[in-house]
């Protein structure tokens, strides 16, 4: 059989884990979290959850967390998840989360996913508040207008670069490897070195061939590796 590439998300379905994902990239929600979730797929599921439900606090987590984590984001894959969104609330909220971003080339692509009018994140009284308090400088000029004051941003409420690498195995890989499948296959091979090149692809969404290679690398290092342990131990006894 052929090999598929597994693409789409893995659905959340309890209600308690998306909160616990959140928690498990870094966001400071009150719940235990979920051992090294899948960055991409808690962007896009808590984003849902912020639009479709109009979550202010939950947006307002996550854009701040966007603001200090987004260079550790495999802007590749998030582009094309965020482009299969048939919500245009949040397409509109990824392009303005990538033009406030844009500085980083790699979220061109995202900043352009939604075309059409100008939305409001308020359902009423968006005109009164932006009169009142301004726009929220961050989602200035963009495809979604906020009023400043709305969402609150803290970094507190968000582990730090150190201290996400510390508890997230693959945004470890990626602050050393860069945001890319390599790195998220490294520490899947890292979590579990038994992995077939399939079985790592899928569970990383990425390439076979990808998945091939840094599967060859990884056991030739492990295999160095053991060998310095053998020839270390040898060198103690003599």
């Amino acid at each position: 059989m052929p090999f598929k590439r597994a693409f789409a998300p893995v659905a959340l379905t309890d209600p308690d884990a998306l909160t616990g994902a959140m928690v498990g990239i870094g966001m400071g929600f009150a719940a235990p979290a979920l051992r090294d979730p899948n960055i991409e797929d808690t962007l896009l599921f808590a984003s849902t959850e912020a639009m479709s439900r109009d979550d202010h606090r939950v947006l307002a987590v996550l854009t701040t967390w966007f603001g200090i984590h987004a260079p550790w984001v495999n802007a590749d894959r998030l582009t094309a998840l965020v482009g299969d969104q048939p919500s245009p609330r949040v397409r509109a909220l990824w392009a303005a989360l990538a033009q406030w971003q844009l500085r980083d080339r790699r979220f061109a692509r995202m900043a352009r996913l939604y075309r059409g009018p100008r939305l409001d994140l308020l359902a009423t009284g968006t005109d009164f508040q932006v009169k009142r308090h301004g726009e929220d400088a961050r989602f200035a000029d963009s495809a979604l207008r906020v009023p400043a004051n709305l969402l609150r941003d803290r970094a507190a409420d968000v582990s730090d670069p150190t201290a996400l690498a510390r508890h997230h195995r693959a945004y470890r890989y990626r602050v050393m490897m860069g945001p890319s499948y390599r790195a998220d296959m490294w520490a899947a091979l890292d979590a579990d070195p038994s992995l077939t090149a399939a079985a790592l692809a899928r569970a990383t969404h990425g390439s076979f061939a990808t998945a091939w290679h840094v599967r060859r690398d990884f056991a030739l290092l492990t295999a160095q590796a053991h060998r310095s342990q053998l020839r270390l131990g040898a060198g103690e006894r003599a």
